[in-house]
């Protein structure tokens, strides 16, 4: 099964969250988006330090997939039917990239708690 990792379950893993075990960073299981890559790099600058930034960097960039017109399309149509819940630019691009690529898109956010093609783990 290929997964869709958000930021969220991207940071889990490096903790070492049991819950997010089966979803040990493989390339040729797990994805993400550049926006994933950029905020996963940010948190870790700011709650690590650089050299912590540089090794997460490295080691989730090869789990970067392309962003095409039509995932932009979806995710927008995405963010417009969901205004209420508030998601991020990046979550909704991410989600409608795991839609696209038939993963399951994984995440402990409460907000996409019970979606469809969501795996919710906390």
């Amino acid at each position: 099964m290929v997964v869709f990792l958000d930021t969220y379950a991207l940071i889990e893993i490096d903790k070492g969250n049991i819950s997010y075990k089966e979803y040990a960073i493989r390339p040729d299981k797990a994805m993400i988006t550049v926006f994933n890559l950029i905020e996963i790099h940010f948190y870790y600058i700011k709650n690590h330090g650089e050299k912590e930034a540089a090794a997460i960097y490295s080691a989730v960039k090869p789990l970067v997939v392309p962003i095409s017109d039509s995932i932009i399309k979806d995710a927008n149509a995405f963010k417009l039917a969901n205004l209420k819940k508030r998601f991020s630019f990046a979550d909704c691009i991410g989600y409608a990239a795991a839609r696209k690529f038939n993963a399951r898109f994984v995440t402990g956010d409460y907000l996409f708690k019970g979606l469809e093609g969501v795996e919710f783990t906390q």
